[in-house]
């Protein structure tokens, strides 16, 4: 006799990861695992078997983030979070309560700013010294690129008008060389480092809210991005990992991401190979090695094949942005790593950036030849057209943040001006990407902007924000780089289960696959595009396991 079934979803629609369209079929979970489909439902429905009515619902695998940060995203949720401002104005609010409700805190330390809240990007210490003189206050923006700090702040970290920028950044400074308050990339870090990084409880809390947060959006997977020493979040993020699955609390299939130490060299391989041999559970396992190959537009970090528009200040460098790593050292790095099995997760968002990726793994195929790892490029802002056909040539997948790709005012008051007309026109084109045979995946880069997929799916498909959003422009950005709903959804779920090497498993409703799941409030594909981003989830399963459930709507 077939086994009953715990769970049984029936009478509605089914999204199976794969396919172009939804179907109706009714889908069986026994044991965590997905047991039935179709006809074969009906008669393993017993006593104990919970049934899901999905009347007007849709049925869908758990959503897999390709790109998040949870423990630094859940540890800023926590603390002095900016991101539901908007405005300068949110933001000096926000900070001056949480200084005047943590009087005992030595420093103030959060983020969530955006630049485009401040003229050129650049917010000013002063508007901090009005708020605390005596703590240094550094605030991260939303990206985690760029640092806004008080005048305490610089001094403790020795910061005046003669201090050089570093070479991995840049410091904002007024016509006679003194610093105003904003530091970028590499400068930021002489700042954040001086900081107290969060303690072990913090992690571990922040991990748990960020996994609570999550699951509200129906994600059950994700690849933690950056694990390692950068800012002032340390290794120790994998000690959170190991006490989450000690204490049962970790409820998601996570891939992480070792951070590769751009000032260190070939010698480091050693100890990312200690850290995948210690991780390689079902809940969480290492195997991937993260590069920031370059910075970002916005602040002339982005790593770009021709200057930017407008050219630096006086005594400033990098006119054609930053290369973090060398892009001869790059290629050895890469082949080495992918000759030990390693996946490489690049950040690039200019176009010299991206090829300087491209050509790394290149090397690599050279020297290894077919490795079968899919290595991936995340962000992907500026893509010259020449590269868009080596994503599929060298099995490189394309890990896409849809939700940037619109007129927010970041896009148009600071990505528009830097890069002039003709090479706004290569940003973000993931409609030409997919058509050229690149592999694509999904994810939000949370908290640099909002973990809700259906909020990027909606960009990706509209190349717009929904009108209700506060930042909404109702002009499509590059309408033609659209994707159809069944291609971001499968970014998000089939194509971000390969990226973490579980597709066989995990990112699709197939018999035998876990039963990780995700039940939201309608079926997208039956109601107008410019609606996708009001889909709300409705429940979440990990193995079968029910790890969040919507509160009811009040009649």
């Amino acid at each position: 006799m077939a086994q009953e079934l715990d769970l049984a979803f029936v009478d509605g629609m089914v999204f199976d990861g794969v396919s172009d369209t939804p179907s109706r079929v009714d889908v069986g979970v026994a044991e965590g695992r997905i047991a039935a489909l179709g006809a074969d439902v009906a008669g393993r429905i017993g006593e104990r078997t919970r049934i899901v009515d999905l009347t007007g619902r849709l049925l869908l695998p758990g959503l897999i983030d390709s790109h998040v940060h949870p423990v630094e995203a859940g540890v800023e949720r926590l603390n002095c979070d900016l991101s539901s401002g908007w405005t300068r104005e949110d933001y000096l609010r926000m900070i001056a309560a949480y200084a005047a409700a943590d009087p005992d805190r030595e420093w103030i330390v959060g983020g969530g700013w955006q630049q485009a809240a401040f003229p050129g990007g650049a917010p000013l210490a002063a508007d901090l010294d009005a708020i605390c003189t005596d703590r240094p206050i550094v605030m991260s923006n939303r990206d985690h690129h760029s640092a806004w700090v008080n005048s305490e702040a610089l001094r403790r970290a020795g910061i005046d008008r003669d201090t050089p920028d570093p070479v991995d950044g840049r410091i904002e400074r007024d016509a006679d060389g003194s610093p105003t308050g904003t530091l970028h990339e590499g400068a930021r870090m002489l700042a954040l480092r001086l900081a107290p990084s969060p303690t072990a409880d913090e992690q571990y809390a922040g991990l748990l809210e960020a996994q609570r947060h999550l699951h509200s959006f129906g994600i059950t997977g994700w690849q933690d991005a950056l694990i390692g020493d950068y800012g002032n979040h340390s290794s120790g993020i994998v000690d959170a990992y190991q006490r989450a699955m000690d204490d049962g609390a970790l409820k998601a299939r996570v891939n992480g991401a070792i951070w590769w130490e751009r000032e260190r060299g070939a010698e480091q391989i050693a100890r990312i190979q200690e850290l995948r041999e210690r991780f390689q559970g079902e809940w969480f396992r290492v195997g991937t090695v993260k590069v920031m190959q370059d910075g970002i537009v916005e602040n002339r970090t982005a790593a770009m094949i021709e200057p930017y528009v407008h050219r630096c200040g006086p005594g400033e460098t990098h006119d054609d942005g930053i290369s973090f790593v060398d892009p001869d050292l790059l290629a050895d790095y890469v082949a080495r790593l992918d000759a030990l099995g390693f996946q490489v997760h690049f950040h690039a968002i200019g176009d010299r950036g991206v090829r300087e990726a491209l050509d790394a793994v290149a090397a690599a195929r050279t020297a290894n030849g077919a490795s079968g790892i899919t290595h991936h490029i995340a962000h992907l802002q500026v893509v010259h057209p020449d590269d868009h056909p080596r994503f599929a040539a060298l099995g490189v997948a394309a890990n896409i943040q849809a939700l940037w790709a619109c007129y927010d005012p970041q896009m148009v008051e600071l990505n528009v001006p830097l890069l002039g007309a003709e090479r706004t026109t290569t940003q973000y084109p993931f409609g030409s990407l997919l058509a050229s045979g690149a592999h694509l995946c999904a994810g939000s880069d949370w908290p640099v902007t909002s973990p809700d997929p259906w909020l990027g799916i909606h960009v990706a498909v509209n190349r717009r924000l929904p009108e209700w959003h506060p930042d909404h422009n109702p002009e499509a950005f590059l309408p033609s780089e659209s994707l159809r709903l069944a291609d971001a959804l499968r970014a998000y779920t089939s194509g971000a289960a390969r990226i973490n090497g579980r597709d066989d498993l995990t990112g699709s409703i197939a018999v035998g696959a876990w039963a990780d799941l995700a039940v939201v409030d309608r079926d997208p594909f039956a109601h107008p595009a410019d609606t996708i981003a009001d889909t709300r989830t409705i429940e979440t399963f990990v193995a079968g396991e029910s790890v969040y459930t919507a509160a009811p709507v009040a009649s």
